[in-house]
């Protein structure tokens, strides 16, 4: 069964845009979308993820001499990150990360 947001679309469609900016689009569909809480969690775990592998593959690159090989691999890591929650969030399911994944629940549904 999918329900509608507050901007009209599917509740899987907007999970999905959730990820598609990486943390940018997290961060505004925190804002935009107040009463799903489906795309709110989607949307808590987009940010706080993204935002973490994104600093984390920033400062790796400054490690002298091999830095830049271990951010190429964890870019391509990302990637895989990022294809795969736009996936379950497409199927309507939620695969909670284990730090991340339980802060976003407890704040979209609680």
């Amino acid at each position: 069964m999918t329900y509608k947001t507050s901007i009209g679309l599917n509740e899987n469609i907007v999970g999905i845009l959730c990820y598609l900016g990486f943390w940018i689009t997290g961060v505004l569909f925190l804002f935009i979308e107040k009463e799903n809480k489906f795309v709110r969690f989607h949307a808590f775990q987009s940010a706080m993820l993204f935002m973490v592998l994104t600093a984390v593959v920033f400062l790796v690159a400054w490690i002298p001499y091999v830095g830049w090989i271990l951010a190429d691999f964890g870019g391509f890591f990302s990637l895989f990150v990022w294809i795969s929650f736009m996936f379950i969030a497409w199927r309507g399911s939620k695969l909670k990360v284990p730090v991340i994944g339980k802060i976003a629940y407890n704040h979209a549904y609680k």
